[in-house]
């Protein structure tokens, strides 16, 4: 692909050519813009990551000078002239409801998608279509969620830019991640799959599958990956050390408490009435 060549050469250089560089990370927010771009994509064997698109990214931090941005009332701010929010027609299909969210440039967002004030989507992610983003939820930047993901009120998806070939955090076609959750760098969320309110996932969290009786481990490329459809709840664990254990503490852990049935999809569905 010839603007990847181009990135990563302009990348590789100690001081960028800035008209070039800047042409080069505009095509690139276009592209990560309608979907033609994503910064790790599904395939038959798995998740492939594209470097040079994270690489884009920096390259454009490096290169842009800090503006102030357009006012929102007597709110005023500043940021990386390349980086701006994205103007609502930018976004056909995307309900945008009044409150101060921002969607930044070079992020996707898939049609019919509904983002609850203020939630936030960083640059890099992109959200399948028929998503709902909910009030005080991140996106965070290369962050890829799928169609019909549901973000509950606080949700938290980590970020993940450097280094650029690192896998960013994944949630899968149709999983629900509950309200002041986070799912962090090096998880993997399996389609369908049920994070339960006030969980933490990254990937060193202890996750234990009570359903086949084994604890989950990251892989070999030392992504954490939750099965499809598994409904995972907070829990605790004993502690290894004596003292600890004689004066009644826990540590945190993550249970698999079984697989998504119709009573979960019921109280996980997203009501149509809303959109």
């Amino acid at each position: 692909m010839e603007l990847a060549r181009r990135i990563e050469r302009l990348a590789a250089l100690e001081a960028p050519p800035e008209d070039e560089a800047r042409e080069a990370v505009l095509e690139l927010l276009e592209a990560l813009e309608t979907g033609a771009v994503r910064a790790a994509s599904p395939g038959a064997s798995g998740w492939t990551v594209h470097p040079w698109v994270k690489q884009g990214i920096l390259l454009g931090f490096r290169t842009s000078a800090v503006v102030p941005t357009p006012p929102a009332g007597p709110l005023e701010f500043c940021d990386k002239q390349l980086y701006m929010p994205q103007t609502i027609d930018r976004l056909p299909g995307v309900r945008v409801v009044p409150g101060g969210t921002a969607i930044r440039r070079g992020a996707h967002v898939g049609r019919g998608t509904v983002l609850m004030p203020p939630c936030y989507v960083n640059v890099g992610a992109w959200v399948g279509e028929g998503s709902m983003i909910d009030s005080h939820a991140l996106v965070g930047s290369c962050a890829q969620l799928g169609a019909g993901i549901h973000l509950s009120a606080g949700a938290q998806i980590g970020g993940v830019l450097e280094p650029p070939g690192a896998m960013p955090v994944i949630v899968e076609d149709g999983a629900f991640v509950g309200a002041l959750s986070a799912v962090l760098e090096g998880v993997q969320v399996g389609r369908r799959a049920v994070i339960g309110a006030g969980v933490v996932l990254t990937a060193s969290t202890p996750v234990f599958d009570l359903v086949q009786r084994r604890r989950l481990e990251p892989g070999e490329d030392g992504v954490l990956r939750i099965p499809e459809g598994a409904v995972l709840v907070a829990g605790s664990r004993r502690p290894g050390d004596p003292w600890a254990r004689e004066q009644g503490l826990s540590l945190a852990a993550v249970l698999i408490v079984k697989r998504r049935d119709e009573r979960t999809d019921a109280r996980a569905a997203l009501e149509s009435a809303l959109r």
